[in-house]
């Protein structure tokens, strides 16, 4: 089965390389694929924000593995999401919150069947001795139901969508900042629509107003250090 990993670990230690091992000593012929490891450390925000960008364009089954887990060894659960037809591991601290969002049936599993971990489990590095074992075991066809007991209390950041200020306008904010430059904000098609755009609709970030909404950044007539708003992949 295909596995992704997602953690804020980096890679100038060896926890990546001690993770992938761990998975591959339960089942050998697991695929991986890095998905990033430079999330900054310990924001379970910018976690959850990248796994919501890139979970849809995986096939069916991909096991998600998901470590930014500043609650490390404390009383914070591991668990197992089952959503949108594939599966994430990691811990309950709100990393899956927007996977919860766009996945609104998705099925929680606290994670306490320890025959499965990786013993004795390190209080430090669950990413080797929980997460990375669990998957290994449901690559090799242990069923989801076998690995925990299902939970509701699961934990929640709070919602993505923007707000509203006091005067009814959109209170949106920036999510994410690439590293070509590019502002990612809270706000969708659905919120801000073409009707807006061609009215004239103002976009005011940190002060500065935003009065061009391009379609392509090579589009003509943009002046160089210009703001313009576009659309992103992620819609």
């Amino acid at each position: 089965m295909l596995v992704t990993l997602l953690t804020d670990f980096g890679n100038v230690d060896y926890f990546v390389g001690a993770m992938k091992g761990a998975l591959l000593s339960v089942s050998p012929e697991a695929r991986l694929v890095d998905i990033t490891h430079e999330i900054p450390p310990q924001d379970v925000r910018a976690g959850a924000f990248t796994l919501m960008a890139v979970y849809q364009s995986f096939p069916p089954e991909t096991i998600h593995v998901a470590v930014v887990d500043p609650g490390v060894g404390s009383s914070r659960r591991p668990v197992l999401v089952v959503g949108g037809g594939q599966f994430f591991v990691g811990p309950d601290n709100g990393l899956f919150s927007y996977i919860y969002e766009r996945e609104p049936k998705a099925r929680v599993f606290h994670l306490d069947r320890e025959e499965y971990f990786r013993l004795p489990v390190s209080a430090t590095f669950h990413g080797r001795d929980v997460f990375a074992p669990i998957a290994g075991a449901l690559c090799n066809g242990v069923e989801f139901s076998e690995l925990g007991h299902e939970i509701k209390d699961y934990i929640r950041l709070a919602p993505l969508a923007p707000g509203r200020d006091v005067d009814g306008n959109l209170d949106a904010e920036i999510i994410h900042i690439d590293r070509f430059g590019n502002c990612f904000t809270n706000l969708t098609r659905g919120d801000v629509t073409e009707e807006m755009i061609a009215s004239g609709v103002r976009l005011i970030v940190c002060g500065h107003e935003i009065k061009t909404f391009r379609g392509f950044y090579a589009e003509t007539g943009a002046a160089p250090g210009e703001l313009f708003a576009i659309w992103g992949s992620m819609g």
